[in-house]
């Protein structure tokens, strides 16, 4: 690959999640088509992964059938494990505890798996061939079951990030480890997630910078750990965060600098809409995002060419030593 790519993920679900509603709005679908032009203004292919609310929302069926038709981006696979069918009560109460997928029994992850898929298949009338895990939470049996059900692609892992600290289910050990996890992508060992090996499942982690040296994070954790904690070094993601486009746009010169051939993105649906997220609660704050946003995929657009998950993957199944 001359050209690096640039990958755009947009974990696709209802209204300001973080805020634990009983009762999920997805108004966010009307925000979406704003950033899909500005991502066909700089020939960017965003990969919409779908979560069960907005796999039902009329507006956003609507909205992402038009994009496939057109060829301007992907629709994969989200799933938050505690309001996707079918119903299985796991800790009395998972809308409070929103527990990963990767923490009920084996039967159920996997029907709920089936489900998503074939609702999106269904609906949008196309292959699911791309997935993120909700909440980040990612395994063994997981990966497996993608393989079995025909997904090709994979970006669950986030390097650098321990999510153990993280509660899901109160009886449970929290979200997955990925600190020693590749950077760059990577054909995966089913049985041992964060090594590569030889199955058709393509994982391509998320940008993530550290935010210090080597030297001070190591000093830092050696700190943490004497005064019993255990926190994950300070890292820096390419996510708007307000009012962060040079930040975003070092993460990106570094990640190209140590020679991975692409660049990934992150955002969630809502945070196109003022009051859709903490981060951006007005109309203000929205725009402020898009300049950030036209900073970084202005600078992107000389380094960097767009790619869906999808097309990707076959690049790399193709070309595998790029």
């Amino acid at each position: 690959m001359t050209t690096p790519a640039f990958i755009i993920t947009i974990d696709t679900e209802g209204d300001n999640l973080w805020q634990n509603h009983r009762q999920i709005k997805t108004e966010n679908a009307r925000f979406l088509p704003r950033f899909q032009m500005l991502c066909e203004k700089y020939a960017f292919k965003p990969v919409w992964l779908t979560n069960y609310e907005m796999a039902v929302d009329a507006d956003y069926i609507a909205f992402a059938k038009d994009v496939i038709a057109r060829g301007q981006g992907e629709v994969g696979m989200h799933l938050h494990a505690w309001n996707s069918p079918p119903e299985f009560d796991l800790t009395g109460d998972d809308w409070r505890w929103q527990p990963y997928l990767i923490e009920y029994p084996d039967e159920i992850l996997r029907e709920k798996v089936v489900y998503m898929t074939t609702l999106l298949e269904e609906t949008f009338g196309t292959k699911m061939v791309s997935h993120r895990a909700g909440r980040w939470a990612f395994d063994s049996r997981y990966a497996r079951l993608l393989v079995e059900l025909g997904y090709k692609v994979d970006c669950s892992v986030t390097p650098r990030v321990n999510w153990r600290n993280a509660k899901g289910s109160p009886a449970g050990n929290g979200g997955t480890d990925y600190q020693r996890f590749p950077t760059g992508a990577y054909f995966m060992d089913l049985d041992s997630i964060s090594q590569p090996g030889d199955s058709p499942l393509l994982e391509v982690p998320m940008s993530i910078q550290y935010k210090h040296s080597a030297v001070m994070n190591s000093f830092k954790q050696g700190y943490d750990r004497l005064r019993g904690k255990y926190r994950s070094p300070s890292v820096n993601w390419l996510r708007p965060s307000g009012a962060n486009a040079a930040q975003m746009i070092a993460v990106a010169e570094k990640t190209l600098a140590e020679g991975n051939d692409y660049v990934e993105f992150m955002l969630h649906s809502s945070e196109f809409m003022p009051g859709g997220s903490p981060t951006f609660k007005d109309e203000a704050d929205i725009e402020r995002l898009y300049q950030d946003l036209e900073a970084l995929f202005s600078w992107l657009s000389e380094r960097t060419r767009g790619m869906t998950l999808a097309e990707y993957y076959e690049l790399k199944k193709t070309k595998p030593g790029i």
